[in-house]
C-alpha cells in the first residue's frame, strides 16, 4: 500500500508540474500574441502615413483637399489676427510656402483662394478669356516667331536641287510687371468667425486685378504695365507689314456708313487671313455692340445672333463676341472693334504665385491687405489681329 501511495503521489506531482509548465507557456504566448498585434498595428499606421504623404506629393500644384488644409488654416489665422507662426516653415506640395518674406511682399496665398481668384479672372469679360495665357517662373517670357514660310520647291531627277530660303525667326520678349491691390476690412469683421475672410478677399482681389488687367491688355503703354494691342502702330490693311496692325475703315468720318453699314464688318472679317479666322473673335464694348446688333445684310437678316445656350457668347457673322468695356466708343478716328485670333495674336505671361501682406497699422481701425502678382502681355503675331477704324478711309 505504501509503495502504491508513493507512486500516486509522484504521479500527482508530475501532473502538477506539467500543468504549471503549460499555464506558463500559454501566459507567455498570450503576451507574445499581444506584442505582435501591437507591432502589426504600429506598422500599419506607419504605412498608412507614408501612403498619405506619397499621395499628397502626387497631387497637382494648387490642388485642394486634405493636403491644403494645414496651409489654409494657417493662412486664415494670419488674415484674421496676423499670427504667422503657422505659416513659417510650412511645406506644401514639397515646396516651402511659409518662409519669412514679409519684408519682400508677404506670404503666398493658400491654394483655394488662388484658384478662386484665377477662375474669376478667366471667366470675366477680359482679353484674358480669349488670349494665350502662360505661367512662367522668370522675370520675362520670350516668344520665337517664324515669320517666313519654310523653303520648298519642286525637283526633277536630272536637275540639281536649288537652295531654299532660310526661315526668319524673331524674338518677342514679354516683361512681367507687378500688379497690386489693397482691399481693407475692419478688425471687428475679421474677428467674426462666421465671416468668410478667404472668400471676401478673393472676390476683392479678383475685381481690382480684373479692372487693371483689362485696361492694360487693351491700351497699356508697356511702362510698368502690360502692352495693350491697341497701342501698336496701325496702318491701312492694304499697306500692312509686320510690326503693325492693319485696319479697315467704316466709310464715314464719325460713325458707320449711312448706306450698307454692315459692309465694313464683312470687310473686317475677310481682311484677316483664312488661317486665323477659324479661331477668331470680335472684341468691342457695349455701346458699339448696341449699334452693331441692329445691322442687317442685303436680305434683311441680322448679322448678330444671341447664344442658344446659357453661357454661350453672342455671335456676329458666326464668330464669338467678347464685350470688353475698355474698348473705345464709336467716335471719329477710334478703333472701336477688333477681330482676330487672340490666342495666336496676344500672349499674357504671369507668375503663378500670389502674395498677401497684412498691414494693421496704416489705416486703423481697418486692416489693409496688400496683394501682389506679376503679369505681362504683348502682341505675339501681328497678322492675327485686325481693327475697324471709324473713319471715311
Amino acid at each position: 500500500m505504501d509503495r502504491s501511495a508513493g507512486e500516486g503521489a509522484r504521479g500527482a506531482d508530475g501532473a502538477a508540474e506539467v500543468k504549471s509548465a503549460l499555464d506558463g507557456f500559454l501566459s507567455e504566448f498570450s503576451v507574445f500574441q499581444g506584442d505582435m498585434k501591437m507591432a502589426l498595428q504600429q506598422q500599419e499606421e506607419r504605412v498608412g502615413k507614408l501612403d498619405r504623404k506619397m499621395t499628397g506629393y502626387g497631387r497637382p500644384a494648387l490642388a485642394g483637399g486634405e493636403q491644403a488644409a494645414p496651409h489654409q488654416k494657417a493662412f486664415d489665422a494670419y488674415l484674421r489676427s496676423g499670427d504667422d507662426d503657422g505659416l513659417r516653415g510650412l511645406v506644401l506640395e514639397g515646396k516651402a510656402m511659409g518662409t519669412a518674406v514679409a519684408a519682400d511682399g508677404g506670404y503666398l496665398v493658400d491654394p483655394q483662394t488662388a484658384d478662386t481668384i484665377r477662375s474669376m479672372l478667366v471667366s470675366t469679360s477680359s482679353i484674358r478669356a480669349i488670349a494665350q495665357v502662360v505661367q512662367v517662373e522668370a522675370a520675362s517670357f520670350d516668344v520665337l516667331i517664324d515669320r517666313s514660310e519654310v523653303g520648298s520647291g519642286w525637283a526633277t531627277e536630272a536637275v540639281a536641287v536649288g537652295e531654299t530660303a532660310t526661315p526668319t525667326l524673331e524674338r518677342i520678349s514679354i516683361a512681367l510687371h507687378e500688379l497690386s491691390a489693397m482691399p481693407k476690412a475692419s478688425q471687428r469683421l475679421l474677428d467674426d468667425s462666421a465671416f468668410d475672410v478667404e472668400g471676401w478677399l478673393a472676390g476683392k482681389i479678383a475685381t481690382r486685378f480684373l479692372r487693371a488687367e483689362s485696361a492694360a491688355f487693351v491700351g497699356g503703354d508697356g511702362v510698368d504695365k502690360p502692352k495693350g494691342f491697341l497701342t501698336a502702330t496701325k496702318v491701312a490693311n492694304a499697306s500692312w507689314a509686320w510690326g503693325s496692325l492693319g485696319y479697315v475703315a467704316t466709310g464715314a468720318a464719325a460713325d458707320f456708313a449711312a448706306t450698307n453699314p454692315a459692309d465694313c464688318i464683312i470687310n473686317l472679317v475677310y481682311a484677316l487671313g483664312a488661317d486665323y479666322r477659324a479661331n477668331a473673335s470680335f472684341v468691342m464694348n457695349s455701346k458699339t455692340a448696341g449699334a452693331v446688333r441692329k445691322m442687317k445684310d442685303a436680305d434683311g437678316r441680322f448679322l448678330w445672333s444671341d447664344g442658344l445656350a446659357a453661357g454661350e457668347p453672342a455671335r456676329l457673322m458666326g464668330y464669338g463676341v467678347l464685350i470688353c468695356e475698355d474698348m473705345p466708343d464709336i467716335a471719329a478716328g477710334a478703333f472701336a472693334i477688333a477681330f482676330g485670333d487672340f490666342r495666336a495674336g496676344y500672349t499674357i505671361a504671369e507668375r503663378p504665385d500670389l502674395r498677401i501682406l497684412r498691414d494693421p497699422f496704416s489705416a486703423k481701425p481697418h486692416v489693409l491687405f496688400y496683394a501682389s502678382k506679376r503679369v505681362g502681355g504683348d502682341i505675339t503675331d501681328y497678322a492675327a489681329i485686325k481693327l475697324l477704324k471709324i473713319a471715311a478711309s
